[in-house]
């Protein structure tokens, strides 16, 4: 496993919302390990100056921070690196802009064949999912934890997202994954922070 990326609960903030930076401060309390600002708007103002301020308040926890798709604004902000689905810049791009010691994860969905195509790039970690229905994606393909297993051999961090509950996640863990990926079980829940030390429990042992 890559020092670069710890294991454990990985939050996916939901868009803009008025409490962004209290609420990724309570799941930072509740001991998420990794936060990835996600905001598909176009205020390109604003999501600076969100993505700078999380920025900071990841290093004051200790935490990873990553930008989704947006190269640019992951090196604007300071981040860690950024997160990239299907479609979006191509690892080699993005290595070329943020450096070699950023952190660049590639969304995968459940094909082993993309994961070795974002590994053989150059990719930090790999994202699967969805592994069970999403408000956030409800029409994403479905992986099984079987992709997991098979992706140990990668050598590469992975990462699970798609639904996952504290009830439905240890068995993904089991299965291989090193992060859950997580957006409204936890920033939808109303207590934040509650909400994502029983995720992180599942990384305790």
């Amino acid at each position: 496993m890559t020092s670069r990326i710890p294991s454990g609960l990985y939050v996916v903030t939901d868009g803009p919302r008025a409490d962004l930076v209290d609420a990724c401060a309570a799941a930072l309390r509740g001991g998420a390990r990794i936060l990835q600002y996600r905001d598909k708007t176009h205020d390109a103002a604003r999501r600076l100056d969100e993505a700078r301020e999380l920025a900071e308040l990841c290093a004051r926890h200790g935490a990873v921070f990553l930008v989704n798709d947006d190269v640019d604004l992951a090196r604007a902000s300071g981040a860690a690196g950024v997160h990239l689905g299907r479609g979006d810049t191509d690892i080699a791009t993005a290595r070329a802009r943020l450096g070699d010691h950023a952190i660049i994860g590639a969304t995968c969905h459940a094909s082993l064949d993309l994961a070795r195509e974002a590994a053989t790039a150059g990719a930090d970690y790999l994202a699967f999912g969805a592994f069970h229905p999403s408000p956030s994606k409800p029409d994403a393909v479905r992986a099984t934890p079987d992709i997991l297993r098979d992706a140990r051999r990668l050598g590469l961090p992975l990462v699970a997202i798609g639904g996952i509950t504290p009830d439905n996640g240890a068995a993904l863990v089991a299965a291989g994954a090193d992060c859950l990926a997580v957006i409204s079980a936890v920033f939808g829940a109303t207590d934040i922070e509650a909400a994502a030390r029983r995720f992180a429990h599942l990384f305790d042992s």
